[in-house]
Formats: C-alpha cells, sequence, structure tokens
C-alpha cells in the first residue's frame, strides 16, 4: 500500500529531513564480528541510491539528520560520505528529546520536520512531525501514523524514494536533477 502524493503545502513547509537508520537507510540486518585480536566489528549495508536522494535535498537547501537509537561506526562514517553533519546516535532510542533539541537548536518548529522511520521507537517522533513518513515494510502502527508511506523497503531505496516525492511535491525535482547533470558533464 502506498499513500497518495505529499502536498505541496506539506513539502514546501519542510526545513529539515530527519532519517532512521535500522530498516531505512539499511535494510535492518547488522552483520557483527570481531578481529582476531577480539575487536568488536560491525557492518551495514547502506542503499547508494539513497545518498544521491540526500544530496538533492541537501542541494535544494533542505537540513538533513540522521536520528537513531543504536550507536555504530558504520553510521558516522556514512554520514560523513553524505556531510550529514546532525548525525545523533542514542542507546536508548530517545529520540524524542534528540529531536527537541536539534529542533531547537536550528530554530525550526515541529511543522518544518520530515521524519521516515519504520519502528516503534520512531512514534514519538513521527506524532509530532510536520511530515511522518514511513518506509514500505514500517510496523503497522508507524504506517497507521505517516502521512506518506512508500512502496520501496528500508536499505532499498526508500530514502531515495521519500526524497523525490518530497522535492517533486516542492516543484524542484527536475531543476535539481539538471543541475546534478550539469555539473557531472561539466567534470564538477
Amino acid at each position: 500500500m502506498r499513500s497518495g502524493p505529499i502536498s505541496r503545502e506539506d513539502a514546501v513547509r519542510v526545513r529539515l529531513v530527519c532519517f532512521d537508520i535500522d530498516g531505512v537507510l539499511t535494510d535492518g540486518g547488522i552483520y557483527l564480528g570481531a578481529t582476531d585480536s577480539g575487536e568488536r566489528v560491525e557492518m551495514k549495508r547502506f542503499e547508494i541510491t539513497d545518498g544521491l536522494g540526500i544530496r538533492l535535498l541537501q542541494d535544494a537547501g533542505i537540513a538533513v539528520a540522521i536520528v537513531t537509537g543504536r550507536e555504530s561506526a558504520a553510521v558516522r562514517l556514512r554520514a560523513e560520505e553524505l556531510r550529514i553533519t546532525e548525525c545523533h546516535q542514542d542507546a536508548t532510542a530517545a529520540k524524542l528529546s534528540v529531536m527537541e533539541k536539534l529542533i531547537q537548536r536550528l530554530g525550526l518548529a515541529w511543522e518544518q520536520v520530515a521524519f521516515l522511520g519504520d519502528d516503534l521507537a520512531d512514534l514519538p517522533v513521527l506524532r509530532r512531525a510536520g511530515l511522518p513518513a514511513a518506509v514500505a515494510n514500517a510496523v503497522p502502527e508507524v504506517r497507521a501514523t505517516a502521512r506518506w508511506v512508500g512502496i520501496r523497503r528500508g536499505g532499498q531505496g526508500a530514502a531515495r524514494e521519500f526524497a523525490e516525492a518530497l522535492l517533486h511535491a516542492r516543484g524542484e525535482w527536475a531543476p535539481l536533477v539538471e543541475r546534478y547533470v550539469e555539473e557531472r558533464e561539466e567534470g564538477r
């Protein structure tokens, strides 16, 4: 099931898009291991197309943040790759307090926030966000709360799908894509 398109009114109000990690920017799987010396190693699989969607959000002047309930070096590395400076990892999954501080620091209001989530820990934030959104494989409670539900599963281009939907609703997708292509043609 997919929800209808994002309204232009909702889209132009968004100044901050926040993403959960596990089950949204990843498929929710965690690869755990250890080196010969016993050092813990954790890896996650990220979908490459999500990165370009995030970049286009940034190019549109929309702030992007990661708010996750698990601490992971892999997340920190991915955030650095994507130039996401707002990377908040809280092992207690107290996402609401993290979001309240972030919104206050950025001088925003809840109605200017979009949040893409998938699981119960996301509900407190989704219930307050101006544009609550869910990946296709989100739990029923999250899907019921979301105003937009995608057709792509977490870790399989769901963030890109949301970025496209938001930017299309704002009327910015085509110009951003054209600028991106021109930059590639010019070798920038």
